[in-house]
């Protein structure tokens, strides 16, 4: 099919505020001569919508997020027009906007891998798994979690925008912010690894992420040794008969 027109354009529907004076985000896909509207579920603060960019102005909390958003949002819809054109038949507008917000709402995110994992391994405490090996996961999903809306001001992020990096620059948030030792980082890490492994495996992400990537070594320490000072000290201690067995296996 040749495509001579494709554009995305977003706009506010400023006739339709909500109770806290916010217009919602609308979008408009252009395919040769057809058209198509759709919501973005989004709205925003009019005063900051940018009409010439389709993103707010500002660094505001509000204007971060919702841009963050967007940008999704259009990735989503580039997306579904390049599998839609890689097909070589005939498609309208109408097809771009039914594939994206299908893939959108049937899409696989990180944290969602995480949480459907966690959900699994929760019924199963008990009967063939630990209730520490639970909490691991857990702790790594909130960990990951704080690190996402920390860098992508977003919720969330999708098997299709993370990046080779996305694993290192983990590890020193963890690290450098979040001041976790070497061996916590290790289980962070290799339960990340574990959940994109499962994700390509199940088809929810197209790449192996992180295949090649390498836990960092853990140190090892030498054991500490007693002096002969200290192993006289624990041989001559005196023990009550009260508490000897115990105490003695101790020694």
């Amino acid at each position: 099919m040749k495509v001579e027109k494709f554009k995305v354009l977003l706009y506010l529907k400023k006739s339709g505020l909500d109770k806290s004076g916010k217009a919602p985000i609308m979008g408009r896909i252009t395919v040769n001569r057809t058209m198509a509207q759709f919501g973005c579920k989004l709205s925003c603060t009019p005063e900051l919508w940018n009409p010439r960019e389709s993103r707010l102005n500002g660094k505001s909390k509000e204007a971060v997020e919702t841009n963050a958003k967007i940008e999704k949002l259009l990735l989503a819809i580039n997306s579904a027009f390049d599998s839609l054109l890689e097909r070589k038949q005939e498609f309208d507008a109408t097809a771009v906007k039914d594939m994206f917000q299908g893939s959108m709402d049937k899409q696989m995110t990180l944290l969602k891998q995480f949480d459907r994992i966690n959900e699994d391994l929760k019924s199963r405490i008990g009967i063939d798994r630990a209730e520490g090996t639970y909490s691991k996961y857990y702790y790594t999903r909130q960990i990951l979690a704080g690190f996402i809306r920390e860098r992508f001001k977003t919720e969330d992020v999708a098997f299709g925008q993370l990046y080779e990096r996305f694993i290192w620059d983990f590890q020193d948030y963890v690290l450098d912010e979040k001041k976790q030792s070497l061996q916590s980082v290790r289980h962070y890490l290799a339960l990340l690894k574990k959940v994109c492994r499962i994700a390509y495996k199940e088809g929810h992400s197209e790449r192996y992420f992180f295949c090649n990537f390498k836990l960092p070594k853990q140190e090892i320490s030498a054991p500490k040794a007693l002096t002969r000072e200290e192993f006289v000290k624990v041989r001559d201690v005196e023990i009550s008969v009260r508490r000897r067995p115990s105490l003695a296996l101790t020694r």
